[in-house]
């Protein structure tokens, strides 16, 4: 089995973050690779993987990353490959650094750029990507969107069992 989305982080202490596309992959039966680089650290590490990822049947790359969030950039400007940013909070300006970096991207190098922490979404982003071309994936894609609406339908029908005083039905 293959990788066909790559998640990369800037530091193995993003992890915790970015362990929700992962978890989500997993679900969804997605081939995965996780990877971490720093584009500040390993330059020439990151400039290699970017230059190289299509070519190994990659179609996707999920870049996640803190503080100047370099990363998803550098890769956006070395891959032919959508590129979808995490920002990731960090412990001066709250994510708020890292989610400008991304968004501020230069004309011909794009970053989709998702909420801070938003790993989750980033892996939703990425299947819808690919169930453009894959029938199978966008069922499943298809059925999980399903599943959150029952979700929120389940969550009501609790609502409303709460009993209170002035509560109105």
């Amino acid at each position: 089995m293959k990788p066909i989305v790559s998640i990369i982080m800037g530091s193995t202490s993003d992890l915790p973050v970015m362990e929700k596309a992962c978890q989500f992959f997993e679900e969804m039966e997605i081939p995965f690779e996780v990877i971490a680089f720093s584009a500040h650290r390993t330059p020439s590490e990151v400039s290699n993987y970017a230059l190289n990822t299509a070519g190994r049947g990659i179609k996707v790359i999920i870049a996640g990353a803190g503080m100047a969030a370099a990363l998803p950039g550098v890769i956006a400007a070395e891959t032919p490959l959508p590129v979808i940013g995490v920002p990731i909070k960090g412990s001066c300006l709250e994510g708020l650094d890292a989610t400008l970096s991304m968004l501020q991207m230069p004309p011909g190098i794009p970053v989709a750029t998702v909420a801070i922490n938003g790993a989750q979404n980033a892996a939703i982003l990425a299947m819808q990507m690919l169930a453009l071309s894959d029938d199978t994936m966008m069922k499943k894609l298809i059925d999980y969107k399903a599943g959150l609406k029952k979700k929120i339908i389940k969550a009501n029908e609790e609502l409303d069992k709460l009993e209170y005083k002035y509560k109105c039905k």
